[in-house]
């Protein structure tokens, strides 16, 4: 189980799929996915985490907030391909009541130091639609960097990474591209 000061991130449980479903439905948090998802696509997307823990010892998890265990949404690590790269992402979403309440950074960060120093990986990267703002302001807390721009799932992407030696780096990007918003944005991030 990885933990912050608020958070805790937990593997998912069958018993998660209303509130997954509900983040799924809602189409302003998925207004960056290709479309909404329905429950039984949710129920399938808890059994891929599932398989994921056991293949890759990781995939994405719950974040709850500790003193309550509220489900604010989900944060974690997986494979992906990208221009026939296999590459690890790092994705995030908390459900919107939540939105604005720096869950999300929290949690990333969380998992990024989860992915270097427990799980030894070298690099993380976050695929980002160019117009979530939010979500880059999330991945530059998180120190990443826009590497390039590409084409997933049937959608303009923006891939932001981080090898493992630069996390600790300040997080003072030299230029900023015309969708890029300040470090003060907090908000979610959309994963596959």
């Amino acid at each position: 189980m990885i933990s912050t000061s608020r958070l805790r991130l937990r593997a998912y449980l069958p018993a998660d799929v209303d509130e997954r479903a509900a983040m799924f439905a809602d189409r302003q948090t998925m207004r960056y996915y290709p479309r909404t998802k329905s429950r039984d696509e949710t129920v399938a997307w808890i059994d891929r985490n599932l398989l994921s823990y056991e293949r890759n010892g990781f995939g994405l998890w719950v974040v709850e907030l500790k003193s309550t265990g509220e489900f604010l949404g989900e944060c974690g690590l997986v494979v992906q391909k990208v221009d026939g790269a296999r590459e690890i992402e790092l994705g995030y979403s908390i459900k919107r009541a939540r939105w604005g309440q720096g869950f999300a950074p929290e949690a990333a960060i969380a998992c990024r130091d989860h992915a270097f120093e427990v799980l030894g990986l070298r690099r993380l990267i976050s695929i980002i639609h160019p117009d979530n703002v939010p979500s880059q302001a999330v991945a530059r807390k998180v120190g990443m960097r826009h590497e390039k721009d590409t084409q997933l799932f049937g959608l303009p992407q923006r891939i932001y990474s981080l090898d493992a030696p630069d996390m600790r780096r300040p997080c003072r990007p030299t230029s900023r591209s015309a969708g890029d918003a300040p470090d003060s944005v907090r908000a979610t991030r959309r994963s596959t």
